[in-house]
């Protein structure tokens, strides 16, 4: 019996478009929660939760991704992710499921107007066309 080792991948939604990270990348999934802001933070960061006894930020993907914000919903989720040995929380609207992709194309030019740089590929799923995200890329521009 032959196994193949694939990468498993959070699969998300943020309006219309469906984005992905590597599920090694996520440390949990949590729902909204109430967030207490920070004076004087950064547009994307929405401040501040208490994650069982540790504080963990949470920021906006729609800003970081030059979307409008929009309220939050019942399927708004919180992707605790890691990033540079720090947990920190990501608003997605939504949640869609683990998966893998056999076919990963990489990114050209820019996908939905976002720069092409932000992503790793592009994957096939059963959602359609799927931007694999490359979080450090996003995380770390200004």
């Amino acid at each position: 019996m032959e196994t193949v080792l694939q990468k498993q991948y959070v699969e998300f939604g943020i309006e219309h478009e469906h984005y992905a990270i590597p599920i090694s990348d996520v440390h949990e999934i949590i729902r909204m929660q109430e967030i207490t802001e920070i004076p004087s933070s950064r547009h994307y960061v929405k401040g501040i939760i208490n994650l069982r006894g540790k504080i963990v930020p949470v920021l906006s993907l729609r800003v970081l991704l030059q979307m409008e914000e929009v309220e939050p919903t019942k399927h708004t989720r919180i992707l605790v992710v890691h990033h540079q040995e720090e947990s920190l929380g990501v608003i997605v609207d939504n949640v869609n499921k683990v998966t893998t992709f056999s076919d990963i194309q990489p990114a050209q030019g820019s996908i939905s107007g976002i720069s092409g740089s932000f992503f790793n590929g592009v994957g096939f799923s059963s959602s359609g066309l799927v931007g694999i995200l490359r979080l450090d890329e996003i995380l770390l521009r200004d």
